[in-house]
């Protein structure tokens, strides 16, 4: 049985295992070919861990820096498939569930605020 997410260390772990494979698929890849991701990871472990363990350690805006990146709706399913994949790769039990179920809920809230969701 895999462990469950507990720890910034977990966080960490899923956010650098989950760009990787952002990193290395066609699709998503280039949407992030601008990336700096020595300033960028440390503010999604901060994000996720915000989420997940209450740590409130991140501040901003997500939606505001995605928002002009101009994709679609199927980017968000590829991101959803790779970030599940991910979490389901590494880790299991009740947060881990509850991570994918955020993650579901996050790249909806999105595209409904970009109108890519059809009613």
């Amino acid at each position: 049985m895999k462990k469950d997410i507990e720890s910034r260390a977990d966080i960490d772990l899923l956010v650098n295992q989950f760009y990787n494979k952002v990193n290395r698929d066609t699709l998503l890849a280039p949407v992030f070919s601008h990336v700096d991701w020595p300033h960028h990871l440390p503010i999604m472990y901060n994000f996720w861990s915000s989420i997940l363990l209450g740590d409130q350690s991140y501040q901003g805006n997500p939606f505001q820096k995605h928002v002009h990146l101009g994709i679609s709706a199927a980017h968000f399913g590829r991101w959803l498939d790779l970030f599940t994949a991910t979490v389901d790769e590494n880790f299991g039990g009740v947060k881990a569930e509850e991570t994918k179920v955020r993650a579901r809920n996050i790249a909806g809230v999105f595209q409904h605020k970009m109108g890519l969701l059809t009613p």
